[in-house]
């Protein structure tokens, strides 16, 4: 794929992740907006105490990531939004596949972007929504040096008891973070189909993970 696919989210996404983050249990009837703002400080809070960003332990910065911030975003959807169109013509076996290897990329991206964490600080705004509604954006700024930077979130309320809030996509300066992912998938599915996203996917992490460590 060509040098610039997928890093997007190296401006984007990264900045996005910094937020996101919290423990596996999750209270169905926490507000999404409560639920930003309290992961919102865990995280900054662990990448501060740990000293990650000065540590240069990547390997931490990608358990942090897989362990606290993946667990809140819904993948089948993320996935299925960024492929787009093609998504339903893929196959159960390419459809795991492309979650698999996207969440890889997902993993080490947010990674890179907390790793880099020094003293930014967060806002969330107060939401507006109703409590019956079952999608929902919740609006955030990141302050630190230069100008904030604004956030929006969209997340989905899942079904079943105690599954609470999961994030689904990212704003960030404007920007929807799938639809972009979006533009450079078609390309290469049309380039290639399928398969051939997914082996370039695959290529890409592969060679992320030997970069990185």
């Amino acid at each position: 794929m060509r040098r610039n696919f997928l890093t997007y989210s190296l401006w984007g996404g990264m900045l996005a992740v910094l937020t996101m983050t919290t423990p596996m249990a999750l209270a169905a009837d926490e507000a999404p907006d409560a639920l930003i703002t309290r992961i919102s400080d865990e995280v900054l809070s662990a990448i501060k105490a740990e000293k990650l960003g000065q540590s240069g332990d990547m390997s931490k910065v990608l358990a942090l990531v897989d362990s606290k911030i993946m667990p809140n975003v819904n993948f089948q959807r993320m996935t299925a939004s960024a492929v787009g169109p093609a998504w339903r013509r893929t196959t159960p076996a390419q459809q795991q596949s492309l979650q698999t290897e996207f969440k890889t990329l997902l993993v080490r991206t947010y990674a890179g972007a907390l790793a880099q964490i020094n003293d930014q600080t967060i806002s969330v705004k107060p939401l507006r929504a109703s409590p019956s509604d079952t999608e929902v954006v919740v609006r955030s700024e990141i302050r630190g040096r230069g100008d904030p930077i604004q956030l929006e979130y969209r997340l989905e309320k899942t079904p079943g008891e105690g599954a609470g809030w999961k994030i689904y996509n990212l704003n960030v300066l404007g920007v929807w973070l799938m639809e972009t992912y979006r533009g450079q998938f078609a390309q290469e599915i049309n380039a290639k189909g399928v398969d051939g996203l997914i082996a370039t996917l695959t290529a890409r992490n592969k060679a992320n993970a030997e970069k990185k460590g």
